[in-house]
């Protein structure tokens, strides 16, 4: 067979090997899942009305509400998985499996490929289960089959972006837990974007931030994508050059991080 070959069977023995563990380890991707559940069905129950009549101007209405904020929802999701991804490669690392696959006869980028494409596998279960939720709570999307479509694609681009940063954020890290804290900043970057409320609600000094940090692109795209509303070429574009800048930035770093020798 040839190098490609063999690569190649590498990465699906990888990914078979995180796709194994995470089914018989649930309870990390169970708790990282719960989180943006339980805030979804918080923020409609206990919020909704208040929160909708705030964002409309009109009338309080849950069901309008229920709209704006479920491809918010679906943003932290895709940030809560990753961080799981850290820390199931932060495990592997510390556990000194990461050393054993060094010494062995496989391509070393499997080790981490097998990693990204099973967290993002995960991810897309994890995003389908939160969108089913949010249609049973009154979520009616009005999208072609082309922008689901589009909208899936995105929804995977970031999740290939945020799961790359998550694997060199667990090569740096000295254990778990402080993967799990490093990890922090990419979960709360949805609770600083337009995810919950409009950009234009928040104080102009920290409006810019909000609205060209990589999840309010994302989220309004996609809001735009599943709802019909206006996206707007500059979203849209930043949601892409996002999406691949990331990708690339985060794959480069791990792939240096991994390259070097390993811990002592």
């Amino acid at each position: 067979m040839s190098t490609a070959t063999y690569a190649f069977r590498d990465n699906l023995t990888m990914l078979r090997r995180n796709l194994l563990h995470a089914r018989r380890y649930p309870s990390l991707t169970l708790n990282l899942l719960l989180t943006p559940v339980i805030l979804l069905l918080l923020f409609v129950y206990v919020f909704g009305n208040v929160m909708s009549a705030g964002i409309t101007g009109g009338p309080a209405n849950r069901a309008d509400y229920v709209a704006y904020i479920v491809p918010g929802i679906l943003a932290l999701t895709v940030a809560m998985t990753s961080l799981g991804t850290a820390v199931a490669v932060c495990t592997d690392m510390t556990e000194g499996i990461m050393a054993r696959f060094r010494t062995m006869a496989i391509s070393r980028a499997s080790v981490l490929i097998g990693h990204v494409i099973g967290s993002v596998i995960q991810t897309m279960m994890a995003l389908a289960l939160v969108l089913g939720i949010g249609l049973a709570i009154g979520f009616r999307p009005d999208a072609s089959p082309v922008e689901w479509i589009a909208a899936a694609g995105l929804m995977a681009l970031v999740s290939l972006a945020l799961t790359w940063l998550a694997v060199g954020i667990g090569l740096i890290s000295p254990n778990p837990e402080g993967a799990s804290n490093i990890g922090t900043p990419l979960v709360m970057l949805p609770f600083l974007s337009s995810a919950f409320v409009p950009v234009d609600a928040m104080p102009g000094w920290f409006r810019w931030f909000a609205e060209y940090q990589p999840f309010s692109p994302f989220i309004e795209t996609l809001r735009g994508l599943l709802l019909g509303s206006e996206i707007g070429v500059r979203n849209a574009v930043l949601a892409v050059a996002w999406g691949l800048g990331l990708t690339v930035l985060g794959y480069l770093w791990s792939k240096a991080k991994f390259n070097r020798e390993p811990r002592s």
